[in-house]
């Protein structure tokens, strides 16, 4: 029987940018808020940090790219702005454009990078039994995500037998920490205070992500809290739960964690605590693994 597959793909949020009338630097907005989140990169660097944050968003779209009047829509940027930051970026090969659609996507000078850069982030390959111990025993989805700042990136997944599986995000997806059981388990092992900083900053991105919303945010920390690993109950997309667990690190907050995401009937009940063990017991070994691994850590 065919392995059907349940996607879902963050919406655009719009807001505009207000400048400032003195000529002066303004401080840094929240790209759907606008409203300011700490002080803004000093001049020299402004050039730099737009372009970052103009890759991170197209990479949050995956293989869909986005449009020219979408990437100034989401970051807040008038559109001249964002029309010589991707023309930049094009010329360079960190991005091209699909002459049909119109649309951005990362290109090979981004993925060479990568290449380069990746003997030195082995966590991927150091996951990769467990997560296939972990989608043989419950046939269902694994997502492997690491934190990037205020967002969970997923750098890895597989499917399992299960006929059905929930393909909710591809290699390279962000979301907003707490959205999604393995982005909600980074966000609950952080400190107090730092979640709270998380919470508010991401308030207004929240509900471009399915049914998602700052109140069921906090009812899935609650949860999540008391039953000692994160639970995603139909939060994100209807039909589709999954449990998550932060891989903890010898020192400091968790930076990866790794989740388990099925329809609905298959996380509910006797079998979601079944699978939450099957979790915890996977999860724990490979911490142990990982602290031989001293340099990913250090």
């Amino acid at each position: 029987m065919p392995t059907k597959s349940v996607e879902i793909a963050p919406k655009s949020a719009n807001a505009k940018a207000k400048a400032g009338a003195s000529g002066q630097p303004v401080k840094a907005a929240n790209k759907v808020t606008g409203k300011p989140v700490g002080n803004a990169p000093p001049l020299g660097t402004q050039s730099v940090h737009r372009a970052v944050t103009v890759l991170r968003e197209i990479a949050a779209h995956g293989m869909k790219g986005l449009r020219l009047s979408d990437i100034a829509d989401a970051l807040s940027l008038e559109r001249p702005t964002a029309h010589r930051i991707v023309k930049g970026l094009v010329a360079q090969g960190m991005l091209m454009q699909n002459r049909e659609t119109r649309h951005y996507h990362l290109g090979h000078v981004v993925y060479e990078l990568g290449l380069a850069a990746s003997p030195h982030f082995s966590l991927r390959e150091l996951c990769q039994p467990t997560l296939q111990t972990l989608a043989d025993k419950s046939g269902d989805s694994v997502f492997l995500m690491v934190r990037s700042g205020l967002d969970a990136v997923c750098i890895d997944l597989l499917e399992g037998s299960y006929p059905i599986q929930t393909r909710t995000l591809e290699i390279g997806g962000r979301r907003p920490l707490g959205v999604g059981a393995g982005s909600l388990a980074l966000l609950i092992s952080l400190p107090p205070d730092e979640r709270e900083r998380v919470m508010s900053t991401n308030a207004g991105r929240l509900n471009t992500f399915g049914n998602f919303t700052q109140s069921r945010l906090e009812k899935a920390i609650a949860a999540s809290t008391d039953a000692g690993y994160a639970i995603n109950e139909e939060d994100v997309l209807p039909g589709v739960s999954a449990i998550g667990l932060s891989i903890r690190p010898r020192q400091g907050a968790p930076y990866a964690a790794i989740s388990i995401a099925a329809i609905e009937s298959r996380l509910s009940g006797a079998r979601r605590i079944e699978m939450a063990r099957l979790l915890q017991k996977e999860v724990r070994a490979l911490e142990k693994k990982l602290d031989a691994e001293s340099l990913l850590w250090e």
